[in-house]
């Protein structure tokens, strides 16, 4: 239900602001996003599982806190961000 370590690695390599860039929201909402898109996956064939769901909603609101932040300190990377990973329609 997680990503592995090669595909996490690309995720931050293709978001971080800088060669050893780990931390900033940009990325850590990547990975959010990467944990989200597996676990809705594995809902489509274990629909009771709900333990698993309450992470995907901490997961959820988690990103969300991020996003709030990232808007409220740069609008720009936010709206980067928002593009790149095509969160909003």
């Amino acid at each position: 239900m997680s990503i592995t370590a090669e595909r996490k690695q690309e995720v931050i390599k293709d978001n971080s602001r800088g060669s050893s860039d780990t931390g900033s929201p940009e990325v850590q909402v990547a990975i959010l996003t990467e944990r989200i898109k597996t676990l809705t996956e594995h809902f489509k064939t274990h629909a009771k599982d709900n333990h698993s769901r309450r992470g995907l909603l901490m997961m959820v609101n988690k990103r969300r806190s991020l996003l709030d932040y990232l808007k409220r300190e740069d609008v720009s990377r936010y709206n980067a961000l928002i593009q790149k990973l095509g969160l909003r329609k």
